[in-house]
C-alpha cells in the first residue's frame, strides 16, 4: 500500500514539475544597430508579435525580455529605421540590423533644433547625406557629397581646398558656419573659407546642410548656410573596414576604421592618408592625415559620457589661379614653386549626457581646440621693377579655444512642446604674424627661391571671448500644426594687441572692441497625409573679422554685418514613399555688408555701407519606381544683386554679384539590380550655369556641364569599385574671375578614374 501511494505521489509530482517546467521563462537578449554604421540604437522599441509586452533598448542598444515561447517574433522599430521582424531565440544574443527609412519626411535630422527630430517637423530648408551615400560615393573630397544637395555648390579649388556658395555667390566671405556634432571648427573671427579641409570625413556618419541663416542656434557666420558633420559613435559589435585608392592624376588614398563596445565602453578609431604627387598641373602636390579617436562610456543607463579627438595635419602647394594666357591655351604650367598652405589642427570634446526622464536631458559639452594655418600664399607674390625681383610674405594665424556649452531640452504635455536653453562660453586667444621675403625670379618670370629678412610686416594677438544663450521652443497647436521660435543673445569681445607702431600697414594701436547682438527666429509646419508646407523668418549676423577690423586701417570702427530672411517651402511623399520632393523659396536681404570706400584724398577704407538682395527656388525630387532603382534631381534658380554698392568710387547698384550662377543643377540615377547582389551602378550630373566674373558685370564665364559615372561590387567582406569622374574630360574652370584687366581661372580637375578595394571585418 505504501508503496502505491509512493509512485502515485511521486508520478503527481513530476506531471507539476513538468508543468512548471513547460511555463518556465526564459531571457531573450539582443542588440539593436544601424545596419550602415553598426551603431547601437538607443530606445528601440522591441515587441512580442500580436502581443502587448515588449522592452525597449538600453544605451548601448540592448534589450533581455523574458519569453514563454521562444518560437515567438518580435517586432523591433526605430523612429528614422524601417521595422524588423525576426524570430526570438535564447541560445545566443541575437544581433538586430536595422535600416534606414527610404522615406525622407521621417529622417532624422539632428541640426534644426540642436535635437533628434523629423526631417517633416522643421520649419527650415534642412538637407542631409547619409552614410549611405558616403559609402556609394566613394567620394575623396566633401564637395562631392554636399553638392548633390538642391542649391549647394562647394567649390573644389584643388587639394580639398575651397569656398562655398549656399544662398550666396560663390566667396570666400564669412557667410558659412562649418560644424562638428553642432560645435563650430573656428572661432568667429578667424573665418577661413577652406576650413572644411580640417575635417577628417571617414569618421562622419551624416552631413546636415541648413540652407539660410541659422544664427539663433549656432551664432555668427551661420548667413548662407551651416555644415555640420556628425560624427560616428563606437559600434555595438566588433567591426572595421580598410580600403585603398589611386587614380591616374597621381592621387593616392588609404582608409581605415576599427571600433567595438566592451561592456559599458566603446571606442572608435577613423582615419585615413592621401597625398598627390606629380599632379596634372605643376606645382600642385599635397599630402594629408587625418585621424578621429572616439570614446563613449554608459555610466548607466541615462548617462553617457563621450570623448573625442581630432587630428589633422595638412599640406598643399598653393600654385593659384590660371591667368586668361595659360588657361586659353591649356597651359597647365605656373610661375609658382615654392608657395604652400600648412594646417595642423586639433580638436578635443568631452561631452557628458543625461536623461532626467522621459521629458528632460540635459548635455554638457567642453571643448578645446588647438589650430594654425601657415603660408607662404602665392597670392602675396608680387613684382618688383626689377624682372629678377619680387616680394612676399610667409605668415602664420594661429588660435587656441576653450569652450563649455550646455543646454537643457525640456519636454511638456501642454501642447507636446518643447523647450532647448543653452548657454556658451567661448575663450579663443589668436595670435599672427607676417614676415617679408625677397623672392628670385629667373628668365621665364617664374619664381624659383625666396629668401626671409628681418622685416616684419604685421604682428599681433587678439583675444576673442563669446558669451551666448538661446532658447528654442516647439509646440503643436493642433494636430499637424507646429510653430517654433528661437532666440540667441551674443556678446563678442576683441582685446587686440598690436605688436608693431601702428599704421596703416601695420594695423591699428591697441584696443578693444565689443559686438552684441539678438538674432530671432520664427517658424511653423504643416504636414497631413505626406504633404507638408513651412515658413520661417530668420535673422543672421556677421561681427568683423580680425582682418577687415584691425589690418590696414589706422582706426577701428566697423560693426556687425546684418541679414534678414524670409521663406517659404514645402514637401511631399507619395505612391507609397516611392516618389519624394521638397523645395523652398527664400529672400534674403543682407545690410551693413563690409566693402572697400575710396576717399577724396585717394586712400581707401572699409566701412558697413553695402547692401544686397538674395533670391531664388531651391527645389528636388526623388523617385524609385521598382526596387534597386533611385533617380534624383536637385536644382536652384536664384539671383543675388547689389542694393546700395558703391567700392571704391564705383557704383554697382542693381547689378548681379560676381560669381552667381542663375542656375545649378544635379541630377544622380543610382541602380542596385536585385538579380546581381552587391553589384551598383550610378551616374551623375553637374550643371553650373553662366556668371559674371566681376561686379561691374563686364565679363561672363560660360559654367560647365560634368558627367561622372560610378560602379562597385561586394562580394562576401570585399568590395571594388571604378569611378569615372569628369567622364567627358571637359575642360573648365571651377572658378573664374575678373579684377581690372586681369582675368583668373582656378583649374578643374581633368578626367579622373579612381580604382579601390575594401575589406570590411567584425560581426555584422
Amino acid at each position: 500500500m505504501i508503496m502505491k501511494r509512493f509512485i502515485k505521489w511521486a508520478t503527481a509530482l513530476l506531471i507539476v514539475l513538468a508543468g512548471l517546467k513547460s511555463n518556465a521563462q526564459t531571457n531573450c537578449t539582443g542588440k539593436v544597430m544601424d545596419a550602415i554604421t553598426h551603431e547601437p540604437i538607443a530606445r528601440a522599441s522591441v515587441q512580442i508579435k500580436h502581443s502587448n509586452k515588449g522592452t525597449i533598448t538600453n544605451t548601448n542598444g540592448e534589450f533581455t525580455l523574458s519569453m514563454t515561447d521562444t518560437a515567438n517574433d518580435l517586432i523591433i522599430s526605430s523612429l528614422g529605421y524601417q521595422p524588423a521582424t525576426i524570430q526570438a531565440r535564447t541560445q545566443s544574443t541575437l544581433l538586430v540590423n536595422l535600416q534606414s527609412n527610404n522615406n525622407s519626411l521621417q529622417e532624422i535630422v539632428i541640426s534644426a533644433s540642436r535635437t533628434a527630430q523629423k526631417r517633416s517637423e522643421a520649419p527650415v530648408a534642412i538637407a542631409t547625406i547619409s552614410k549611405q551615400t558616403m559609402e556609394d560615393t566613394k567620394a575623396t573630397r566633401i564637395d562631392q557629397l554636399v553638392n548633390k544637395v538642391s542649391g549647394v555648390n562647394m567649390v573644389n579649388l584643388g587639394n580639398e581646398q575651397h569656398e562655398m556658395s549656399i544662398r550666396q555667390p560663390m566667396t570666400t566671405k564669412s557667410l558659412f558656419l562649418y560644424l562638428e556634432d553642432g560645435i563650430p571648427i573656428r572661432t568667429t573671427g578667424v573665418y577661413n573659407h577652406n576650413a572644411l579641409l580640417e575635417m577628417n570625413l571617414p569618421a562622419a556618419r551624416q552631413i546636415e546642410i541648413i540652407k539660410g541663416p541659422a544664427s539663433s542656434l549656432y551664432g555668427a557666420e551661420a548667413i548662407g548656410g551651416a555644415v555640420n558633420v556628425i560624427t560616428q559613435a563606437p559600434p555595438a559589435v566588433f567591426t572595421g573596414q580598410v580600403s585603398a585608392q589611386l587614380t591616374n592624376t597621381g592621387y593616392k588614398r588609404t582608409d581605415v576604421q576599427v571600433g567595438n563596445t566592451f561592456g559599458k565602453f566603446g571606442l572608435i578609431v577613423s582615419g585615413y592618408y592621401a597625398d598627390r604627387h606629380n599632379g596634372p598641373v605643376d606645382h600642385s602636390d599635397f599630402h594629408k592625415t587625418g585621424i578621429t579617436v572616439r570614446g563613449d562610456y554608459a555610466i548607466s543607463d541615462k548617462t553617457k559620457w563621450v570623448n573625442d579627438i581630432t587630428y589633422v595635419n595638412y599640406y598643399s602647394d598653393m600654385l593659384g589661379a590660371l591667368d586668361s594666357t595659360h588657361f586659353a591655351n591649356k597651359d597647365y604650367s605656373t610661375p609658382q614653386t615654392f608657395t604652400y598652405r600648412k594646417v595642423p589642427a586639433l580638436r578635443y570634446k568631452s561631452q557628458l549626457f543625461h536623461q532626467w526622464n522621459a521629458n528632460s536631458t540635459t548635455q554638457v559639452s567642453f571643448v578645446y581646440r588647438d589650430n594654425s594655418v601657415q603660408q607662404n600664399p602665392s597670392y602675396r607674390v608680387k613684382n618688383a621693377v626689377d624682372p629678377t625681383m619680387a616680394y612676399g610674405e610667409i605668415n602664420n594665424s594661429s588660435f587656441n579655444t576653450y569652450m563649455v556649452v550646455a543646454q537643457h531640452q525640456q519636454s511638456f504635455n501642454f501642447l507636446n512642446s518643447k523647450l532647448i536653453a543653452g548657454v556658451t562660453v567661448d575663450n579663443s586667444p589668436s595670435t599672427y604674424i607676417a614676415n617679408f621675403i625677397n623672392i628670385q625670379r629667373d628668365s621665364r618670370g617664374y619664381y624659383v627661391s625666396y629668401t626671409n629678412t628681418d622685416s616684419v610686416l604685421s604682428k599681433y594677438s587678439v583675444g576673442i571671448n563669446n558669451l551666448a544663450s538661446y532658447l528654442h521652443y516647439e509646440a503643436e497647436l493642433a494636430k499637424g500644426l507646429k510653430v517654433t521660435a528661437a532666440l540667441r543673445y551674443d556678446f563678442y569681445h576683441y582685446n587686440f594687441q598690436n605688436a608693431l607702431p601702428p599704421s596703416a600697414y601695420t594695423g591699428s594701436p591697441s584696443t578693444k572692441n565689443s559686438f552684441k547682438r539678438f538674432s530671432p527666429k520664427f517658424g511653423a509646419t504643416y504636414n497631413y497625409s505626406g504633404v507638408g508646407l513651412y515658413a520661417n523668418y530668420s535673422e543672421g549676423f556677421v561681427p568683423p573679422q580680425i582682418s577687415d577690423l584691425y589690418v590696414g586701417v589706422k582706426v577701428p570702427f566697423l560693426g556687425s554685418q546684418t541679414f534678414y530672411n524670409y521663406e517659404v517651402g514645402g514637401w511631399f511623399s507619395l505612391l507609397n514613399n516611392k516618389l519624394y520632393a521638397d523645395w523652398s523659396w527664400y529672400l534674403l536681404n543682407g545690410t551693413n555688408e563690409i566693402i572697400t570706400v575710396k576717399n577724396p584724398d585717394g586712400s581707401t577704407e572699409n566701412q558697413n555701407a553695402g547692401k544686397t538682395k538674395h533670391t531664388g527656388i531651391e527645389y528636388g525630387i526623388t523617385y524609385r519606381p521598382v526596387n534597386g532603382l533611385s533617380v534624383r534631381f536637385s536644382a536652384a534658380n536664384s539671383k543675388h544683386t547689389f542694393g546700395d554698392y558703391v567700392e571704391k568710387g564705383i557704383p554697382y547698384n542693381n547689378n548681379q554679384l560676381a560669381g552667381g550662377p542663375r542656375f545649378i543643377a544635379n541630377a544622380e540615377v543610382t541602380y542596385k539590380p536585385v538579380f546581381v547582389k552587391g553589384l551598383r551602378m550610378g551616374a551623375e550630373w553637374q550643371h553650373i550655369g553662366s556668371y559674371y566674373m566681376d561686379n561691374a558685370n563686364t565679363k561672363k564665364y560660360g559654367g560647365y556641364d560634368l558627367l561622372n559615372l560610378r560602379a562597385g561590387y561586394t562580394i562576401h567582406a570585399f568590395e571594388v569599385w571604378v569611378n569615372a569622374m569628369n567622364t567627358t574630360n571637359k575642360y573648365y574652370s571651377t572658378f573664374a574671375s575678373k579684377s581690372g584687366s586681369t582675368l583668373s581661372y582656378n583649374l578643374g580637375d581633368p578626367r579622373e578614374f579612381n580604382v579601390g578595394i575594401g575589406y570590411k571585418f567584425g560581426k555584422r
